[in-house]
């Protein structure tokens, strides 16, 4: 394995599960994940073809501000960055791991 396929390996760090999420796959056979802040979308298309064995269609990367907290322990939480991978027609991508 050489430095790009492990570069490859940490970009994606989760699938992103939430409501809107499961439309958009139901919808369009898209999926979320979530990536690391500097990933640019060839490195993710990249690191999806290569850990999943699929084709990518496309990417849409998305910016995530982390949202203010208050209370008792004020603060912030991080910004992340979530990426929409739309894969070419016939290929899926099971989580169940059935």
């Amino acid at each position: 394995m050489n430095v790009r396929d492990e570069k490859l390996y940490q970009v994606i760090l989760a699938p992103h599960i939430s409501e809107k999420r499961t439309m958009v796959a139901d919808q369009g056979n898209q999926i979320v994940f979530r990536v690391r802040e500097d990933a640019s979308k060839p490195e993710i298309k990249g690191a999806i073809e290569k850990l999943f064995e699929v084709e990518v269609d496309s990417v849409k990367v998305i910016n995530v501000r982390g949202k203010m907290k208050y209370g008792k322990h004020p603060g912030k939480r991080m910004n992340w960055k979530k990426a929409y991978v739309r894969l070419k027609p016939g290929h899926d991508i099971d989580f169940s791991g059935a």
